[in-house]
């Protein structure tokens, strides 16, 4: 019997056996599962530097964690085995994860929620509920696509930042998740609620020479007038990334597009510049 997933937008139709195309939803018998529930499989520290967790305490280390599955199929994304192949990942048990965390309070100045994409995880608020009980603040990555959860997570706290990717401006927002109809609206009531609310936030975008035009950014820098925080974050390339082969533009060109958008927002910083 096919069914449809409602986690998102592209309302899949499943067949029985079948997969979403966020890899983290499935039919089996007859119910649509969730495939990444209380599933870690991305576990690193990293410099407070490289999190926006910095301006809460600058100097320390934050434990970045994640799950598999995404529902964009941005072709320069960096994590494409957490996209695509979610059966290769590692699987490390929940508890493992809050025992670490609760034997280095004191050491980690908070926690780094990314993907794939995090939102697309049922136990989500129960997990954060569980670090937030830690005493650990929390930092979410996320596309944005999913505005109702992210006001959730915010009103109760579980939350004391959150990061949204800006993949581009509006009109080249298909071409550059690898979608012909991503749900921009959605994208979009995510940045009037951060904009407009109390939680902190920032937003960014990791900017391709063959994908991104000074038109991206005189049109995200209307889009986006008056945000707190913008980043502009230098692309790499790899084999991990979904499509290899891209290339970055030079730190001057990146400095070109930086000025162009601080017309509109305060604070616009340049990332991963060696």
């Amino acid at each position: 019997m096919s069914l449809k997933c409602d986690i998102c937008f592209h309302h899949c139709e499943l067949d029985e056996g079948r997969t979403g195309l966020c890899r983290a939803r499935a039919n089996r018998g007859g119910q649509i599962v969730p495939l990444n529930y209380g599933r870690l499989t991305s576990l690193a520290l990293d410099p407070i530097e490289k999190k926006p967790l910095r301006r809460f305490h600058p100097g320390g280390l934050v434990l970045s964690l994640g799950s598999f599955g995404c529902n964009l199929r941005c072709p320069f994304c960096q994590n494409s085995s957490l996209v695509l192949t979610p059966g290769s990942q590692p699987e490390i048990p929940e508890e493992e994860v809050l025992s670490f965390l609760k034997k280095r309070k004191g050491i980690l100045e908070g926690v780094c929620v990314t993907g794939g994409e995090p939102t697309l995880s049922p136990d989500l608020p129960e997990f954060l509920k569980k670090i937030r009980t830690l005493g650990y603040p929390i930092k979410l990555d996320t596309n944005g696509t999913h505005p109702e959860l992210l006001k959730a997570l915010a009103e109760q706290n579980l939350i004391q930042m959150t990061a949204v990717d800006i993949k581009a401006c509006p009109d080249n927002y298909p071409s550059l998740c690898g979608l012909i109809h991503p749900d921009l609206d959605a994208v979009k009531e995510t940045v009037e609620f951060l904009k407009n609310g109390a939680l902190d936030y920032e937003f960014r975008t990791t900017v391709v020479r063959e994908l991104h035009s000074e038109k991206d950014f005189i049109e995200i820098g209307h889009w986006l007038a008056g945000a707190k925080a913008y980043y502009l974050q230098a692309y790499r390339d790899s084999e991990e990334v979904l499509q290899p082969g891209f290339s970055s533009y030079s730190q001057e060109e990146l400095e070109h597009f930086r000025k162009i958008l601080q017309r509109t927002i305060p604070l616009v910083e340049l990332r991963g510049i060696d």
